[in-house]
């Protein structure tokens, strides 16, 4: 009977995530796979789904949305350009989220709930605003583009636009996606145990071969999930080179949300939708392979 009610309740805890992603994820993703099989409307949208041509009913559904959308140079430079975009970001906030996470989590106890309360802070804004304010720092006339030009001048390279290039971009992508480095890490890195490094010291290995040998593994899951934080949201962003990129850096967010709101072309839309979500899918697929056959993991469960 105990046991029964073990059961019981772990269905019933497991009732509201079923929900959450069933109206949220799947749904939708549903839906977008059968738009992308229908014909665009006259007026944008979707054609009906059944037409009446000479008293003949005509189904509305092909893959011509599909076939253009994968022999589209266009498309693919964007998936490209969104991908390195995002990996470069990725890679970034890796580095400088990295020893921060490290800083909080050595810190003592006292001092921890503040700084991660400096890491929380920018949640607190509204994401434009955050986003406008770097169209400030890195605008023609901010103090930072003076300097940069500056420099440049008494080197004798010409002088260059901060703003509305594809380092604003990146720039704005790692401020934004920062705190989603940082947290997974300092989780992690919080939960190391202090004896493995000195064990290690005391065996006659550096700090750097500590640090290398030991804490890298063990944070492995902390890095991955970071990494997985940054990555996703980075690939689909259109707001961020809308506003600080320029015609070269769009991304393939800027196409996707140009065939719903302008062009109305929903089928293409979703069609791109899907091949960016298996892009993605697929890069995570191969890091995870990779990282098994590496044997990352296995010590970091260990």
């Amino acid at each position: 009977m105990k046991k029964l009610n073990q059961i019981a309740e772990k269905n019933l805890l497991s009732i509201p995530p079923i929900i959450y992603l069933t109206f949220l994820f799947l749904v939708p993703t549903i839906i977008m796979v059968i738009v992308s099989f229908r014909e665009p409307g006259a007026y944008g949208g979707v054609a009906p789904l059944i037409t009446h041509i000479n008293n003949k009913s005509h189904l509305n559904m092909n893959l011509e949305s599909f076939k253009f959308a994968v022999f589209n140079k266009f498309i693919w430079e964007l998936l490209f350009r969104s991908f390195c975009f995002s990996i470069l970001s990725t890679i970034i906030c890796l580095f400088i989220g990295y020893p921060i996470a490290m800083l909080i989590a050595k810190s003592p106890k006292k001092y921890r709930d503040l700084l991660l309360l400096l890491i929380i802070i920018p949640f607190w804004s509204c994401f434009l605003i955050r986003v406008y304010a770097w169209m400030i720092i890195l605008g023609p006339q901010s103090a930072i583009s003076y300097i940069v030009n500056y420099v440049l001048v008494l080197l004798g390279f010409s002088p260059v636009n901060l703003l509305y290039t594809s380092a604003a971009v990146v720039i704005c992508l790692v401020y934004i996606n920062l705190p989603f480095m940082v947290l997974p890490l300092y989780a992690n890195l919080e939960k190391h145990d202090d004896t493995l490094i000195e064990a290690s010291r005391d065996l006659g290995a550096s700090k750097f071969e500590s640090f290398w040998k030991i804490t890298i593994p063990l944070s492995l899951p902390g890095i991955l999930a970071g990494s997985a934080l940054v990555f996703i949201p980075c690939i689909g962003m259109f707001v961020v080179p809308e506003l600080v990129g320029n015609n070269c850096s769009f991304m393939i967010g800027n196409l996707i949300k140009q065939q719903f709101l302008q062009t109305m072309n929903w089928p293409l839309g979703s069609v791109t939708s899907i091949i960016m979500t298996l892009g993605v899918l697929g890069v995570t697929l191969m890091v995870a392979v990779l990282v098994s056959r590496l044997g990352g993991l296995k010590y970091a469960r260990e």
